[in-house]
């Protein structure tokens, strides 16, 4: 009986009808994920090619959107293929969340970073090229990804910080700008003409290029120490050129001022000695 059954169900299996059944569900799941696979791609093309429509948007962004359609449409599409087979793709949304639920406590610490990630591509505070300040980390930023930002630091070393240390702490952007202020102090001694000494800096710095007119530059007697007289100097200047500015000036000022005869004091002590 057992036997005839078996050899029922081969029968049955092998049938002209069921083999064509069979083959009609590949040629259509196959189709789906032809169709699924070009559909995906489309969609992360338009997504990537909307940058070129508005350039205001952060292409990193458009990536980003581009690759979660296109996993959507993927998802979709196998869902489609499971469900031409006959299988109950219900179940299979439940379990999925399921492990997504048990995945997602086994890796807090990555979602968290992703989830930071997100938060950064959406609303930038910063962009690719940029010249920050993360946690501490001074760099030009290189790469951001859903895990982690890559710097490269002053001296061109990799720093790589994961996200989460980043989206939840201060973020200084010195790029963010297209101007930035300089500024130093120049001590001169206590003898010194302190017209010619301001006139002197005055001249010196706002006779390179880089120096800008407006705002106008602030030079003032802003301190009388022990031994000096200290000029503070605000100059603002573009924020590429700020570092390398701000470094010219200092020996600039200083060969004016030894040009000019202006002495530059050296600290000094009184010592008194008494005897008994």
């Amino acid at each position: 009986m057992g036997d005839n059954l078996n050899t029922d169900a081969i029968a049955q299996f092998f049938s002209v009808e069921n083999l064509v059944g069979i083959l009609g569900n590949v040629v259509a799941a196959i189709l789906i994920l032809i169709v699924g696979f070009w559909l995906a791609g489309w969609v992360k093309r338009r997504f990537v090619k909307m940058g070129t429509k508005y350039p205001d948007v952060d292409p990193t962004l458009l990536a980003f959107g581009g690759n979660i359609a296109r996993y959507i449409v993927l998802g979709f599409a196998f869902l489609f293929v499971l469900n031409t087979f006959g299988v109950q793709t219900t179940s299979i949304v439940a379990i999925i969340g399921a492990a997504g639920l048990a995945i997602g406590l086994a890796l807090q610490g990555t979602l968290s970073n992703v989830a930071a990630g997100v938060m950064i591509i959406i609303f930038r505070p910063f962009r690719l090229g940029d010249f920050v300040d993360l946690n501490g980390n001074l760099g030009t930023v290189k790469d951001i990804t859903l895990n982690y930002i890559e710097l490269a630091s002053a001296d061109n070393v990799q720093t790589i910080i994961p996200n989460a240390q980043v989206w939840g702490n201060t973020i200084v952007n010195y790029s963010s700008y297209d101007t930035r202020r300089a500024e130093w102090v120049f001590g001169v001694g206590y003898g010194a003409d302190l017209k010619k000494t301001e006139e002197t800096i005055r001249a010196t710095i706002m006779s390179d290029e880089r120096s800008l007119s407006d705002p106008e530059p602030f030079i003032q007697v802003n301190a009388l120490g022990e031994s000096s007289v200290d000029f503070l100097v605000r100059v603002w200047c573009a924020s590429d050129d700020y570092f390398g500015y701000q470094a010219d000036m200092k020996r600039k000022v200083k060969e004016a001022l030894d040009a000019n005869d202006i002495p530059i004091p050296f600290p000094t002590r009184t010592i008194i000695q008494t005897t008994e």
